[in-house]
């Protein structure tokens, strides 16, 4: 599943947050938070491809959260699940970088056409499973690579880190990021690991030429485009 998007479902309801995470299941590698300030910690790292926000969180609002990452200049897409349908309060949402807005009660068949999207939109709907960038082609439901038509074999994480890359193309992405999209915020592995799987992936890519795509930026973290 780790080839899906990555979603953070913000719902201090468990149960509704539950439901969601499921529907979604085929869309969406989803976390999830059940207050404010932990979704205001988990929203800006920079590691989701879309954020599900609901407007009244324990600790702090859905609105403080969405200032949050506004403040952080992410552009991922956040959907707001909220009970208020007051225009005044929609235009507010919205005015703070919304993407869109659902209201409780709400269709679940609904919400899965909003994300899909919302996503689509931003370029992170794997509609057709395949990712391209100048020679390189990945297929994300048959895990396979190629670079020229040249098939590369990829492990796990080192699979999942070059579909984080072409994910993100032209966009430096830091260790932490990294870390955090493909091993989790609770794992105990040091974040030395990212080194080393970059280093394996370039190793693979080398033969054909393709590492030299991937950029090491000193004290920023990593760039991947289709310039040398």
């Amino acid at each position: 599943m780790d080839q899906l998007a990555r979603g953070l479902i913000v719902e201090d309801e468990q149960a509704v947050s539950d439901n969601i995470k499921e529907l979604l299941a085929k869309t969406l590698t989803c976390d999830q938070a059940f207050d404010g300030e932990d979704g205001e910690f988990k929203a800006t790292q920079g590691i989701y491809d879309l954020i599900i926000l609901d407007w009244m969180l324990p600790m702090e609002s859905g609105l403080d959260v969405l200032k949050a990452i506004r403040a952080q200049h992410l552009d991922v897409p956040v959907l707001f699940l909220t009970a208020k349908d007051g225009l005044d309060d929609k235009i507010r949402g919205f005015n703070l970088g919304a993407d869109d807005y659902l209201t409780k009660p709400f269709h679940r068949e609904e919400l899965l056409l909003r994300v899909r999207a919302l996503l689509k939109r931003s370029g992170h709907l794997a509609n057709e499973n395949i990712l391209t960038m100048d020679d390189i082609t990945i297929n994300l439901q048959n895990h396979a690579v190629t670079v020229r038509d040249e098939t590369i074999q990829l492990n796990g994480k080192e699979f999942d880190l070059l579909v984080y890359f072409m994910q993100n193309q032209g966009t430096i992405i830091t260790k932490d990021q990294i870390f955090d999209r493909l091993w989790g915020f609770d794992s105990e592995t040091s974040i030395t690991v990212v080194e080393v799987y970059v280093s394996n992936l370039r190793k693979k890519l080398k033969p054909t030429g393709a590492d030299q795509y991937i950029k090491t930026l000193r004290n920023a973290g990593y760039l991947i485009n289709a310039e040398s």
